[in-house]
């Protein structure tokens, strides 16, 4: 193919699709959560005495599906980046303060 670039500065098309997917998993995420957030505001009324409960809910969801995806990424011999594990363990940090808060607060 005439006039097409190659060599290690070009990246490979692999590459750009492993990058859009993470682009599209992180939008999806995040329009989930504004999602939530929405229906969250707009049934608030109506949910008014379930707050706790959605609330631990959605935190076991979460700590169950990064979990599965670090369980994955690692039984798949995925390369860990130092940056990757460290949110990781924020995150967690994040969930159990969290959890604290709403126990603290609650009882």
């Amino acid at each position: 193919m005439e006039g097409a670039r190659t060599g290690p500065d070009v990246p490979r098309a692999h590459d750009v699709t492993a990058r859009r997917l993470r682009l599209a998993e992180l939008s999806s995420g995040v329009g989930a959560g504004v999602l939530g957030l929405g229906l969250g505001v707009l049934t608030a009324t109506y949910l008014e005495g379930l707050g706790l409960l959605i609330l631990i809910a959605g935190l076991l969801l979460h700590a169950w599906g990064m979990t599965d995806k670090h369980r994955l990424e690692v039984k798949e011999g995925a390369p860990l980046v130092w940056w990757s594990t460290l949110f990781y363990w924020i995150c967690w940090g994040v969930l159990l303060a969290l959890a604290a808060y709403v126990v603290v607060r609650r009882f």
